[in-house]
């Protein structure tokens, strides 16, 4: 019989569907690596897994123990489900910008939610990342995975959604586009990729309010360029340290505008309902499309599940309080 033993065993091997519509005159052949196949509708399922995985394996995560971590919401997904079927416990931190299907989802999977201010340095006592540290400590037989620093995280797309671009592309992939947040998932993929053939281009998607473009070009944090924006999922007010600049060619802002515009428009001119980052991802290769060919092949990932946005830019109501819309 073809059976998974478990719901983990259908993590990756996710499809990959040209985008016709939406990227308007882009010349490029634009595909997109749709992860909203995964058990926990996003990317992040496969870097949960092996930051587990490799707890396990250096005895850092016991039998019975009790997983804490700080999440946008996706990580906590991914981390959720393996926990169910290996019998852990789940405290997450998230911030209160994160939609309400997102923490309402963690809960559905049995797991504690915390919800911290956004508008806060990461340092603050009161900030996810400090409270899931504090946790941590505090609680006994926990595990504090730390996305943002632990090279798990992006070894998992070294190890998986490299290789399945490259193949499913047949290697003729020119350019990666990718909405960047943790670092894991550009910096792993870029890789992989850049190792296969140096000439291919890996482009992040970044968000205004976020660190990551000016510290890429000038290796300086600019507090003066951080402050709080909506696109959820992307950009960061600090450096985790997963990334390895040297792999990504070029990062690109986005406004929150474009980004949530985009967002309704790929599941209504391409009928793939996804997330806040790919309408991103797409706003941003849009931005990018001169430096393209007709021979180019532009794969971007589309990290999440439109599910999780219905309380934002899936709510015509919201669109218009936030002047997205008319």
């Amino acid at each position: 019989m073809k059976i998974c033993n478990n719901i983990l065993e259908t993590i990756g091997n996710t499809p990959m569907v040209r985008l016709n519509k939406i990227i308007g005159d882009t010349p490029a052949t634009v595909l997109a690596k749709v992860e909203t196949f995964n058990p926990g509708n996003s990317i992040k399922d496969r870097m949960a897994l092996k930051m587990i995985e490799d707890a396990e394996k250096a005895g850092l995560l016991k039998p019975g123990g009790t997983i804490i971590e700080g999440t946008s919401g996706n990580t906590g997904m991914g981390i959720a489900i393996a926990a169910i079927v290996k019998g852990y416990k789940c405290i997450f931190t998230t911030t209160d910008k994160q939609s309400k299907e997102k923490v309402d989802a963690l809960r559905a999977f049995g797991a504690e939610v915390i919800v911290c201010p956004t508008n806060v340095e990461p340092e603050d006592p009161n900030s996810y990342y400090s409270v899931a540290k504090r946790l941590n400590k505090e609680i006994e037989n926990s595990f504090y995975p730390n996305q943002y620093d632990n090279l798990s995280n992006r070894t998992a797309h070294y190890e998986q959604t490299g290789p399945e671009i490259w193949d499913q592309t047949e290697g003729k992939i020119t350019h990666l586009v990718v909405g960047s947040g943790t670092g894991g998932t550009i910096t792993g993929t870029g890789r992989y990729l850049k190792e296969k053939n140096p000439n291919i281009k890996i482009w992040g998607i970044d968000t205004y309010g976020s660190a990551l473009k000016k510290f890429h070009e000038s290796g300086v944090i600019d507090q003066n360029e951080i402050h709080s924006y909506v696109t959820e999922g992307i950009g960061e007010d600090f450096i985790p340290e997963n990334y390895d600049f040297s792999i990504i060619d070029h990062f690109e802002k986005v406004t929150d505008k474009d980004a949530a515009v985009y967002t309704r428009d790929i599941c209504l001119q391409e009928g793939i309902w996804v997330g806040n980052s790919a309408g991103a991802a797409v706003a941003g290769l849009v931005q990018l499309k001169d430096q393209l060919t007709k021979d180019d092949v532009v794969v971007i990932i589309f990290h999440d599940h439109g599910s999780r946005y219905i309380g934002k830019m899936f709510n015509p109501e919201w669109m218009r309080k936030m002047g997205y819309s008319e």
